[in-house]
């Protein structure tokens, strides 16, 4: 069971902060055929020290880069930075693409005279002035709320703003599972694809059972939730089509940790000793919970290292 290990930290490695519902400016601009949304609060995040080793240990080199490019044109991600959202959607005959919507009450007039002394020009997407952003793009979508992403990334989500393809709103099922943890201090959300391929990596050669192929189309999407308010908290719930593919699941995930606490190392003890695996009605869920001490332990070991890169 150690892929259900590198999947609990693979979502730990994905969440570093807490989180809050979307706005509305950046809900338009989520695409109906989305992936993930992963969504993370910078102001929340320096309350915790935890929380800080994590953003530490996890924090991808784009979003290294994102940081000290808002700090070039004004924005201070420490004071500035509100909620920080990454969407990941597919683009028909394109692929998977990816775009980050950031909140807080930016400097607007300040950036704006900053990027213009800069000898910095946008280039024009019908009304939204986009202006480059350290290999990215980035275009203020209301005075609260900034986009960025890739040429293509970007394109898309302002095409769907505009009317011109379907929006978040017109996916109920990725959006029922939004309205079930977006008043969690953290929330992310999973499609049915991205579920199916989680829980394969969880399950491990349990996957190649023969009827898992009939029980994966039972799985119709996942949502989790993170806080350290007092100790560290993982929840994640793996919503199915029936009661009996969620106890099925369960079992598997049980069985496979009783074994895997036989042959652990110490660190691996720790995470299993705090994960417990269960089933309520048709949702599959997972609970993970230690204290700031021992998870910092954690993120200091090979394990989590190995996970991480």
């Amino acid at each position: 069971m150690r892929k259900l290990f590198c999947l609990l930290f693979s979502f730990l490695m994905a969440s570093s902060a807490w989180s809050m519902p979307l706005g509305t400016a950046a809900r338009a601009v989520i695409p109906a055929d989305v992936q993930q949304i992963i969504s993370v609060d910078y102001r929340a995040l320096h309350n915790s020290d935890t929380a800080m080793a994590l953003k530490q240990r996890v924090l991808p080199e784009n979003i290294k880069q994102f940081e000290s490019s808002l700090r070039g044109v004004g924005i201070d991600p420490d004071r500035d930075l509100e909620q920080l959202t990454f969407v990941s959607f597919r683009i028909p005959k394109v692929g998977e693409r990816v775009i980050g919507i950031a909140q807080g009450p930016f400097p607007l007039k300040a950036v704006m005279k900053k990027l213009k002394v800069q000898g910095i020009k946008p280039s024009l997407v019908r009304q939204s002035a986009l202006y480059p952003m350290g290999g990215m793009q980035m275009t203020f979508l209301d005075d609260f709320t900034l986009l960025f992403g890739d040429p293509g990334a970007i394109k898309a989500a302002l095409n769907t703003r505009d009317g011109q393809s379907q929006t978040l709103d017109s996916n109920p099922q990725v959006a029922d599972l939004i309205a079930g943890v977006d008043s969690s201090p953290i929330w992310s959300v999973l499609d049915q694809g991205g579920t199916q391929n989680m829980m394969r990596t969880a399950l491990g050669d349990a996957s190649k059972i023969a009827d898992y192929e009939t029980i994966k189309k039972r799985l119709l999407g996942s949502r989790y939730t993170m806080n350290f308010a007092s100790e560290v908290n993982f929840d994640l719930d793996v919503v199915t089509s029936d009661s009996i593919t969620a106890a099925t699941l369960s079992s598997v995930l049980k069985a496979g940790v009783l074994y895997r606490k036989m042959t652990a190392s110490a660190v691996e003890k720790i995470a299993l000793e705090n994960l417990t695996v269960d089933s309520d009605s048709s949702n599959l869920r997972m609970h993970f919970r230690t204290d700031d001490k021992k998870f910092q332990s954690l993120l200091k070991s090979d394990l989590f290292a190995a996970v991480a890169r």
